[in-house]
């Protein structure tokens, strides 16, 4: 078996990637503070094609060396927006009929493998700060929560792993 070399990968372009049609998910980010995840977050939101990312708080946007490092150009496929408020892109989202739901951990949280994607709706993830999570009010507006099931001694992931765990969960039950 031998590796396979960039050219022999089947990619779209960035027209194509712009054209195509996407996976009715969009990612809000909380008050995110490293750079990295960032990147990260525009890097697999490319790979699945996901709508559009809402970068909220203090959560930096594009174009930044450091989000560039991780999201390897990502930025300049996978549309996004910056909104001052979490809580306001939720209410806003909500009114238009997008299913919300916080990833966090909370008393009634609906464990990833049981979620199961509404087939006729649009759905945005919330996903939140390294250290405080999703903000309450925010938790409290979703209505909903997805935790995803851990079985270790840690009480959380990091935002960019959780985000490639649900972004490929909704993508293997949602497929275009």
């Amino acid at each position: 078996m031998r590796k396979l070399k960039n050219e022999e990968l089947i990619r779209k372009s960035v027209a194509e990637f712009k054209a195509a049609e996407k996976l009715p998910l969009i990612l809000i980010l909380d008050n995110i503070r490293s750079l990295n995840n960032i990147g990260s977050v525009f890097r697999t939101s490319d790979a699945f094609l996901v709508k559009k990312i809402y970068l909220c708080g203090i959560t930096a946007c594009p174009p930044h060396k450091d989000i560039h490092k991780t999201a390897l150009g990502a930025t300049e496929n996978v549309h996004w927006e910056y909104a001052e408020s979490a809580l306001n892109v939720v209410k806003k989202l909500q009114k238009e009929g997008t299913s919300v739901w916080a990833i966090e951990q909370t008393e009634a949280a609906t464990p990833l493998d049981q979620f199961q994607p509404n087939p006729n709706q649009a759905h945005a993830f919330v996903l939140g700060n390294e250290v405080h999570g999703v903000a309450q009010e925010v938790v409290t507006r979703c209505g909903q929560a997805l935790e995803i099931p851990q079985f270790g001694t840690k009480h959380s992931l990091n935002i960019s792993v959780a985000t490639g765990i649900i972004v490929w969960d909704f993508f293997t039950k949602k497929k275009l």
